[in-house]
């Protein structure tokens, strides 16, 4: 029995599991998007985004815990340039992950895993303003504008 787990554990020791994380979270910030399974898509998030945190104040005690993390230089140096500059203004959820289905080989649930602020279709699509739909039919529409300015018309002719 296993009392208190907190954790996902992978089916990894500790040393293990923390070469996967740390090498899963340079390729996050690397590539801003990277596919694996949903378990260590869950372990990663609560693996990298209190290092994303870390980024928003850039201090040197900070480059050296997340340095510790990572032992990556080009990593931290992308995590504190220009990482840190998009999600400033963001208080937490510096992650998403969004299901892509089943594996052929071992039917393990798989997902994308990504950075909110760097998906450019999800931005793009934001920013568009989505025309409101009715289920009322096209012709019934300009018969209830033609008798709201009747009125409107005849109010005018008696003054």
């Amino acid at each position: 029995m296993r009392h208190n787990k907190k954790f996902n554990h992978l089916s990894r020791k500790k040393a293990h599991r923390d070469a996967l994380l740390a090498n899963m979270t340079i390729s996050l910030i690397k590539y801003k998007r990277i596919f694996t399974t949903l378990a260590k898509a869950k372990a990663l998030r609560v693996y990298a985004e209190p290092l994303i945190n870390r980024a928003k104040n850039d201090t040197s005690e900070n480059r050296r815990l997340v340095f510790s993390y990572l032992q990556n230089k080009e990593a931290v140096t992308e995590l504190f340039r220009e990482i840190a500059q998009k999600i400033a203004e963001r208080n937490g959820g510096y992650t998403r992950i969004l299901k892509t289905g089943n594996r052929l080989g071992d039917n393990a649930k798989t997902c994308f895993i990504e950075l909110v602020d760097y998906n450019e279709a999800l931005l793009a699509a934001k920013g568009e303003k989505k025309t409101r739909r009715t289920r009322r039919s096209r012709k019934s529409a300009p018969k209830a504008e033609a008798a709201a300015e009747a009125p409107a018309a005849e109010a005018t002719a008696a003054e």
